[in-house]
């Protein structure tokens, strides 16, 4: 039991002026939460995924080290773009993710921050990077990160998302633009390179995002959500993971002509592709026996250890004399 001190409190005798740092703290709190509820809007995590692909990019753009400032600058800007468009599909999807367990602690859905809020936000941030790259890389930088929201946000998630199982596939095109904007920001054009890499994510995207839609292909149900695992038999959904896995690894083979890769490169995409290839097979293996627990999020994680040491030995190739 604490004692009761039967003076006077201070803040009472001292005023107003103690009053206002005794809730300084709080507010300061305050402020720290709706600071973080912003910050949630943008998918922070995605995004660390999307900026992993763009500096390795821009390092074979430049054939070895960039401008240290251009760098930063395309850093900026790609956040910007993907955190106004995450933050604009949260918006759009504020009526489904309260019935999915996975995404009933966004922001909007607690209430931490407004529609009208999330909207405005979003709104500027994507503005704001399609003027960053316009002032600070090149008109084509700008114009792709303007498609590049577009296809997210209305490709995505207002037309395929509700309506097509092939949702991620074509959807998944928008975090593939990346690869490109990183590129042109250094050259200002295009070429193939920037192409195969760019396939390489597209063709990643649906081994990557349909084990987690297994994962949680209760709630998609539940919002109506028509993902693969959610209309398709477990045996079909882990047929188009291979296929699809296969399309990647082939694709990234193709960038040894196309961007006159070293043998390096070529060891190392064999090798990590081949791992890939293993776990995806493994996935389908499982399925077959009717396992119980089919364990699809390794392959969710492997993919994404995938996708990183394969821009790291693309940013490294850049630099080997031979």
């Amino acid at each position: 039991m604490t004692a009761v001190d039967p003076r006077p409190s201070v803040a009472g005798v001292a005023g107003s002026g103690d009053a206002r740092e005794g809730l300084a703290p709080a507010v300061r709190v305050r402020t720290r939460s709706v600071a973080a509820a912003y910050v949630a809007l943008t998918k922070p995590r995605i995004i660390e995924l999307l900026l992993v692909t763009t500096v390795p990019t821009m390092i074979l753009a430049a054939d070895g080290v960039p401008s240290l400032l251009l760098v930063l600058t395309t850093l900026v800007g790609g956040f910007l773009a993907a955190g106004g468009a995450n933050a604009l599909n949260m918006y759009i999807d504020r009526d489904i993710d309260g019935l999915m367990a996975r995404t009933g602690h966004r922001p909007i859905v607690t209430g931490e921050v407004s529609p009208r809020g999330a909207l405005v936000f979003g709104l500027v941030l994507a503005v704001s990077s399609v003027v960053w790259f316009a002032a600070t890389t090149n008109r084509l930088a700008a114009l792709l990160t303007a498609l590049a929201i577009l296809m997210y946000v209305v490709g995505y998630t207002l037309l395929l998302k509700r309506r097509t199982p092939q949702n991620i596939v074509w959807g998944g095109a928008a975090g593939c633009m990346q690869i490109l904007i990183g590129w042109t920001a250094v050259t200002g054009s295009l070429s193939w390179a920037p192409m195969v890499l760019f396939g390489v994510v597209f063709f990643w995207t649906p081994p990557h995002y349909w084990p987690l839609s297994l994962r949680f292909k209760d709630d998609y149900a539940a919002a109506g959500v028509p993902m693969l695992p959610v209309v398709a038999p477990l045996s079909t959904v882990a047929r188009e993971i291979i296929g699809y896995s296969w399309a990647m690894v082939l694709t990234s083979l193709l960038l040894v002509p196309a961007a006159h890769m070293t043998p390096f490169y070529a060891v190392a995409a064999v090798a990590l592709g081949g791992a890939f290839l293993v776990e995806a097979h493994g996935l389908l293996r499982r399925v077959r026996r009717g396992d119980r627990d089919v364990k699809a999020m390794r392959l969710f994680h492997g993919s994404i250890s995938y996708l990183a040491l394969m821009f790291l030995v693309v940013a490294i190739d850049a630099f080997l004399p031979f």
